[in-house]
């Protein structure tokens, strides 16, 4: 999963708009960040193999990231960290946290079994990923849904129209690109790449938070 992982940000900022845009969009993909650095380093370990239905991956060994018990450490750790740098309120740090560990639970849909219970622990993933269609069409809907939702309450807030489809375009565009170019056969350049993507999405949600201000109320309304 890629796109798909952005619906908790998307949906996250619907329910609490009050942490950044770009907090969400880092956190859903924090683990994955981390991934890419350890996979890059070999301190964590895959395998590309392009026989595989889907993700061509082989993820072989990733308990620092992509465990259960990990996973909740990265919850906590990015909840604590936006409540201490950013000063949020400690219900927005909560679902900034929420949105990291959303990446797990995710993943537990579409993995093949790698995600270990514990450290050393027995691996479980659902397996979606070993049917494309049915996959992505998972993905695209879960992207709608939340995209509508972020809509929604951006135009609300009176805030402008152009940024949720602007933002789940990208997504789409890069979905596609994935899905279309061949698998890396080098995991230090799938690192690099994930880490360097994952980044840019990261930007590009800061830039959208920067630019987004609400409507301006016509001067009949103000005077009211």
């Amino acid at each position: 999963m890629f796109a798909g992982h952005y619906a908790a940000a998307m949906a996250a900022k619907a329910a609490e708009p009050r942490a950044p845009l770009w907090t969400y969009v880092v956190g859903c993909q924090l683990m994955d960040i981390g991934w890419g650095a350890l996979i890059a380093t070999g301190v964590e370990r895959i395998k590309v193999d392009p026989s595989l239905p889907g993700s061509a991956l082989v993820l072989e060994h990733m308990p620092y990231t992509h465990s259960l018990p990990a996973s909740i450490l990265w919850s906590l750790a990015a909840a604590l960290a936006v409540r201490g740098a950013l000063k949020l309120p400690w219900r927005a740090a909560v679902f900034v946290g929420l949105a990291v560990f959303s990446h797990w639970l995710a993943d537990l849909l579409v993995h093949r079994p790698d995600l270990e219970l514990w450290f050393g622990g027995p691996k479980v993933g659902f397996g979606l990923w070993n049917y494309p269609v049915p996959e992505e069409a998972v993905e695209i809907g879960l992207l709608a849904v939340s995209g509508a939702a972020w809509a929604w309450t951006r135009g609300r807030a009176g805030e402008g129209p152009w940024a949720a489809p602007a933002f789940l375009t990208l997504l789409l565009a890069v979905q596609i690109l994935n899905l279309v170019l061949p698998a890396n056969p080098d995991p230090a350049g799938i690192g690099v790449m994930a880490i360097a993507v994952y980044l840019i999405f990261g930007a590009v949600a800061w830039w959208i938070d920067r630019k987004s201000r609400p409507r301006a109320l016509p001067a009949a309304a103000s005077t009211a």
